[in-house]
């Protein structure tokens, strides 16, 4: 696991308290208060990494800006990562959410997709309060980001979800365009487009900081995809924190849930014949069919195969990207801190 540096620490437990702050200014407590306003509160207030919003401002450092007329769009980050999650949990039919039962499993499916939904508006309510800080076009330019992002995540979460409704495994270069559209944008791309934007910066130096970002979170998926299968069953009930933390999601829940990830796809074009029908099989199966068994006989597969090192490989190969890509902006203490942030993101042992 890489050590989060004094440095990298104290901007953290700096600047994250600020934008829960905000985050929550956003979120009060009013009627329909059990019903939607304090589930709306849920997911944020389990913590989590904070990675998103904490890039937002790192990014605007790096460019020159002033990380205080950050904070807000931070939130707004924040916010989407919750409607996301949300969403997300439910497509997927998760059962853990850092540590906890989904919401879902708490409220049921139509009351979790209304509250996914206010958070989604949500967002833009944030965005928009930035006329108070930010001039109009600044504004805007940030609002016109998360809505081009947000149809490039949801376009990247059709295929997610449309690979497991149709049985379709998916090639490895599909696979990767599902994640630039899916977890570049929202993971990496946007969060540093957004800090660029807030600082000012041009749109070369736009595109360079939001292509490192874009990197660092596709080396970041496919190492979350890898500790899905490798955590243990008591990290998986501990939630994530800023600096260090757990995994929060249960063992082996991307094979249940049938998902494709680079491992499965490297898996199902190393094995042999037999264990191909067997895993597809499972992968095929209802989640509540699917038994903890058969979940740690795909994972000893994976490792027979060498797919998971296949994965750990090409999650090194895609940090040191990111690390080239990064080297193109100005050196700074900010660049240093967004190199650092890089390392705690991907090499990570959450």
């Amino acid at each position: 696991m890489s050590a989060v540096s004094p440095e990298l620490r104290g901007f953290l437990e700096t600047h994250i308290p600020l934008i829960e702050a905000e985050l929550f200014a956003f979120l009060p407590l009013q009627e329909p208060e059990e019903f939607m306003y304090r589930p709306m509160r849920d997911y944020p207030e389990r913590g989590g990494k904070r990675s998103r919003p904490a890039l937002v401002l790192l990014s605007c450092a790096a460019m020159g800006g002033d990380v205080r007329k950050a904070v807000r769009t931070a939130a707004a980050f924040e916010m989407f990562q919750s409607f996301a999650l949300l969403h997300d949990d439910i497509e997927d039919d998760s059962e853990m959410r850092r540590g906890k039962p989904c919401s879902h499993r708490l409220h049921g499916v139509p009351l979790s997709i209304n509250v996914g939904d206010a958070l989604y508006a949500k967002v833009y309510e944030v965005l928009a309060a930035n006329r108070q800080i930010l001039d109009c076009e600044t504004t805007l330019s940030l609002i016109e980001e998360m809505i081009n992002g947000s149809r490039e995540t949801f376009e990247g979460q059709a295929y997610d979800v449309g690979w497991i409704r149709g049985h379709i495994v998916p090639s490895e270069d599909e696979f990767m365009m599902m994640l630039r559209k899916k977890t570049g944008w929202y993971t990496g791309r946007g969060p540093c487009t957004a800090g660029a934007i807030i600082a000012g910066a041009s749109a070369e130096s736009r595109r360079a900081i939001g292509d490192f970002g874009e990197a660092m979170a596709i080396a970041f998926q496919i190492r979350d995809d890898l500790l899905n299968l490798t955590t243990s069953e008591g990290d998986a009930a501990t939630a994530p924190g800023i600096t260090s933390g757990a995994y929060g999601k249960e063992r082996g829940g991307d094979i249940a849930e049938g998902k494709r990830t680079l491992i499965i796809i490297d898996l199902l074009r190393k094995c042999t014949a037999v264990e191909r029908t067997e895993i597809l099989d499972v992968l095929h199966a209802h989640r509540d069919d699917t038994t903890q068994e058969q979940i740690e006989r795909v994972i000893s597969l994976a490792h027979e195969h060498g797919a998971v090192a296949y994965a750990e490989q090409e999650s090194r190969q895609r940090w040191e990207e990111a690390v080239r890509l990064l080297e193109v902006l100005p050196e700074t203490p900010q660049r240093q801190l967004l190199r650092e942030m890089l390392d705690f993101f991907v090499q990570r042992a959450f």
